[in-house]
């Protein structure tokens, strides 16, 4: 991953805070739920704190907040983790919310103590009751006012495991008439009877985040915790926590606008249902917004950080258009990838003229932008193979490609002439016959005819069967933050996303493609080589940008 960055109103807060020396040095984290698969949006969140602590020499850990055991699995602790060292941003430690349970609960008897801490037997539909609106004040708990030395009693009974879920909370004692809601005597303990992917049935009672956080980032010695834009109300509280426990170490939070992206869902809870109900072929589907989805479909980390960086470091709410992302694995596949010859509906073609034993080799480009990447040998005989969509019976106006009585050349082949076609008896087009232009070979007619068109084509005898999957936007829906209230993210579904091509033709060498590798298939787009189905080709992106036309 790339150490600098771009100037940003994080770095210019942090070149204050080194100038008039609040801090010496730089420790920042990323601190994912392990209740999932790490997306697009968390991209900028990686990249924002790994970049920012290289940028000032400084450390950036990696923290699983694993502070709820509901949906916590050490499946997503191992895909968290490769996908950081996926996108270059290896963390230097790697910490785990769980590591610190026993200092959050010391510090919450220690809230208690001081009178800042009290158990409530507001059940979750009270509790919501009691707290008040926006433009009215809450109530206080009944159970507000006991004493320390019952509330001391009634939390270790909790941890002890002698009440049920939901019947107590453990509440921070603020004020309840604050304009800011989260600073209404929030829960910061609740009983969950649950076992833990780590603790195992150590605890009954569990930390919650906006308590749990700014400790662990106290005991990690974070200086710049940096965090969207959702968490801007909860600084108070984060301020709070960091004040009143007693923490020796007093980082701060700062927030950033999410990165949203066009016709893209990235709610967990959305993703898990779409993996769950099979609509979805996995957390890694190439049409999902997961990393493991856009590495399976072919994107490369440099070009999702390009995406990232493109898209900008700010406070303000934006919709960023996945056109970007294509735009920018387009740009680097256009310069890098190297160019082989795929035929999606392939129908043979019989050169009258050639002859039956003979075979030729032409040399054609590995990718013309790139000079070192040389070129290869394309090998022709008198049956090839050519796409459907090449050929016309009805050519419509400006058609220059294959049609009866009609030239066309075969890249870096011959020219040849249409001259008879056979077909099936539900009128489609089962073999074609031409001559070819012999004299000219791959050169340009010596009578100066001019053949406007120019098509791809294979070998038939040598060429490998594959599968082919096209993959479009798995969701209709540009802006999701525009979805009605009786709406859900399945009704913009696109049915239509994935087209899986079978009997597909490509050059022989692709046989031996390693999982990943990406290729430009010539006038059809950027490809590569699916990970989990041996001999199929996932494309990742067009070669032109169709969707803004």
């Amino acid at each position: 991953m790339e150490t600098t960055t771009n100037s940003n109103f994080i770095h210019d807060i942090i070149d204050a805070d080194l100038a008039e020396g609040r801090e010496n040095h730089v420790h920042t984290r990323f601190p994912p739920e392990p209740n999932g698969y790490l997306h697009i949006g968390s991209a900028k969140a990686i990249w924002i704190n790994h970049s920012t602590a290289k940028k000032y020499g400084g450390k950036f850990n990696l923290r699983y907040d694993d502070t709820n055991p509901v949906k916590e699995d050490d499946e997503y602790v191992r895909s968290i983790y490769e996908d950081l060292c996926w996108l270059g941003a290896k963390p230097d430690n790697i910490f785990y919310g769980s590591d610190y349970f026993d200092k959050c609960y010391e510090l919450a008897i220690g809230l208690i103590k001081k009178g800042l801490a009290y158990v409530c037997d507001l059940n979750a539909d009270e509790m919501r009751e009691y707290r008040g609106t926006l433009t009215e004040p809450g109530k206080e708990s009944p159970y507000r006012n006991r004493s320390v030395e019952e509330n001391l009693d009634l939390f270790e009974r909790m941890k002890n495991g002698e009440f049920a879920d939901g019947t107590k909370t453990l509440r921070a004692k603020i004020d309840m008439a604050s304009p800011n809601m989260n600073m209404r005597d929030p829960a910061i303990y609740r009983i969950l009877h649950r076992s833990h992917h780590r603790q195992g049935d150590k605890w009954c009672i569990y930390p919650l985040y906006d308590y749990a956080h700014p400790i662990q980032d106290s005991i990690e010695g974070i200086t710049h915790s940096l965090c969207s834009i959702e968490f801007e109300n909860h600084r108070p509280l984060y301020d709070w926590v960091v004040a009143n426990t007693g923490v020796e170490n007093h980082p701060h939070q700062y927030e950033f606008a999410r990165l949203n992206v066009t016709n893209t869902f990235m709610s967990k809870r959305y993703l898990r249902e779409m993996v769950e109900t099979g609509v979805v072929d996995g957390w890694d589907d190439p049409r999902m917004p997961t990393l493991c989805g856009l590495r399976r479909r072919g994107y490369t980390p440099s070009s999702i950080l390009e995406f990232v960086k493109r898209a900008g470091v700010a406070k303000a709410y934006s919709l960023v258009d996945i056109g970007l992302l294509e735009f920018c694995i387009r740009e680097e596949l256009n310069a890098t990838a190297l160019r082989r010859i795929a035929i999606l509906d392939p129908v043979e073609v019989e050169i009258t003229n050639y002859p039956e034993d003979k075979e030729e080799f032409f040399e054609i480009a590995n990718n013309p932008n790139a000079e070192d990447a040389g070129t290869r040998k394309v090998r022709f005989s008198k049956h090839i193979l050519i796409d459907r969509e090449d050929f016309a019976l009805v050519p419509p106006p400006k058609f220059f490609r294959m049609k009866k009585d009609g030239e066309v050349r075969l890249m870096g082949a011959y020219i040849v002439k249409c001259n008879e076609v056979e077909i099936d008896e539900t009128g489609k087009v089962t073999k074609i016959y031409c001559t070819a232009d012999l004299e000219t070979g791959n050169g340009n007619p010596v009578d100066g005819r001019k053949v406007k068109g120019t098509i791809h084509w294979l070998d038939a005898e040598t060429a490998e069967t594959c599968d082919i999957r096209l993959y479009d936007r798995l969701f209709t829906l540009e802006n999701v933050s525009d979805m009605p209230e009786d709406k859900t993210y399945s009704d913009y579904i696109n049915h239509d996303s994935l087209t899986k091509m079978e009997g597909c033709k490509v050059e022989p060498s692709l046989k031996d493609a390693a999982p990943g590798e990406k290729f430009q298939f010539v006038r059809l787009g950027y490809f590569c080589a699916d990970s989990k189905y041996p001999g199929s080709f996932n494309r990742i992106v067009t070669l032109r940008d169709s969707k803004g036309k």
